[in-house]
């Protein structure tokens, strides 16, 4: 379940990020393997932050691991955490988002993901997504 205020006793056990890369009005979503948790649906690049890295330096570390894309820090923004709270445990998870110029080339990591697609994000809520991120697109393209 997805907050936008943290909730009562929330104990957050790891902190994730995300981003929507954009080129040209379409959005990139990547199909996770079956192994994966919530296998076989559509997501953001995104990952754990490790203890050492900043929220920025996460991100683009995630982005670069999962799609093979160099994206600068002055070319990353900031929109918001949300309080994620699974029944197994919390978490705290910011999003970001990178306009490109250029549509760059996608080499997605096997072990995490099997396809990757580039869409309109309206389009994007048909599709089978990762859990809460329909949300997400919702609150980052819709709610402005």
């Amino acid at each position: 379940m997805l907050y936008t205020t943290k909730p009562e006793n929330f104990n957050p056990k790891i902190i994730v990020v995300s981003a929507f890369l954009e080129n040209k009005g379409k959005i990139l979503l990547l199909k996770r393997q079956d192994s994966k948790p919530e296998g076989n649906t559509w997501g953001m690049p995104a990952g754990k932050v490790d203890n050492t890295e900043s929220i920025y330096d996460g991100v683009i570390r995630e982005i670069k691991e999962e799609t093979g894309v160099d994206v600068k820090r002055d070319n990353i923004e900031y929109f918001r955490e949300f309080f994620v709270r699974y029944p197994e445990y919390d978490f705290i998870y910011h999003i970001f988002s990178a306009k490109l110029v250029n549509k760059p080339e996608v080499m997605i990591n096997r072990d995490e993901h099997k396809k990757f697609k580039w869409v309109k994000p309206k389009e994007s809520l048909k599709m089978d997504l990762i859990e809460d991120l329909g949300s997400c697109i919702e609150a980052f393209y819709f709610s402005k």
